[in-house]
């Protein structure tokens, strides 16, 4: 532990822990302290100025990263017929309905996205104490309970993230890797904050937006200026 706090604490020097960076330049701080022996995800974070305890405050969508997320995404589909076809013609890793879900039950849940038709939530929502816990539940909101799960499948491997705000009123996403060129990295990042604003629910009163901040896997949070990450 020692040793992991000397490290931290070197890779801290030169962040001012009060100072908004420019995002460009939070970006590069960053980068410069990513260390570690992997490929670090760059991750942002959104305080924002709502409670979800209410209804009319909770923030929820899904956002396609222009420059993709640099994740393997393993997606399951729920699905039959046709859209079974479909989601396996598209890269699914697993496809199925009643053999899905009695897979699911067991305790083998080996992907990291759920999209469902919308025929079969009556079979998937007998699994909502499993999947809703680990944020695996389908949602129309978020584009994985459609028709289209071609479409759907193929977001979901191109990179989009979903964000759902949490109890403290913060959402946080993995936007690529450290290994991404910086404007790539600075475009994901304005692309997540542009959809994050676009959620922004009724009841949300006074400003929004509060912090920002981006850090890789391993390295110190830097905090951004919010007005060079949002578009509006």
């Amino acid at each position: 532990m020692a040793k992991e706090g000397k490290r931290i604490r070197a890779a801290r020097e030169g962040i001012e822990v009060t100072k908004l960076y420019p995002l460009d330049e939070a970006i590069k701080l960053v980068k410069e302290r990513a260390t570690a022996k992997f490929d670090e995800t760059v991750e942002v974070s959104m305080n924002l100025g709502v409670d979800p305890r209410h209804a009319d405050q909770m923030v929820r969508g899904v956002c396609n990263l222009p420059n993709g997320s640099g994740r393997t995404v393993r997606v399951a589909v729920f699905a039959r017929g046709a859209k079974a076809d479909d989601a396996k013609a598209a890269g699914a890793d697993i496809v199925g309905a009643e053999d899905l879900l009695e897979i699911v039950q067991s305790g083998k849940i080996e992907f990291d996205r759920c999209i469902a038709t919308p025929d079969m939530m009556p079979l998937v929502g007998r699994l909502g104490k499993v999947l809703g816990p680990r944020g695996l539940m389908p949602n129309p909101k978020v584009g994985t309970v459609t028709m289209d799960v071609k479409g759907a499948v193929a977001g979901a491997k191109g990179g989009s993230v979903e964000f759902r705000v949490e109890k403290a009123g913060i959402v946080h996403a993995g936007v690529g890797k450290v290994s991404f060129d910086a404007d790539k990295l600075v475009e994901n990042i304005k692309a997540f904050a542009d959809a994050v604003a676009k959620a922004k629910p009724t009841g949300a009163k006074g400003t929004y937006v509060q912090r920002i901040a981006v850090t890789s896997t391993m390295g110190p949070g830097v905090k951004v200026e919010p007005n060079t990450v949002l578009t509006a």
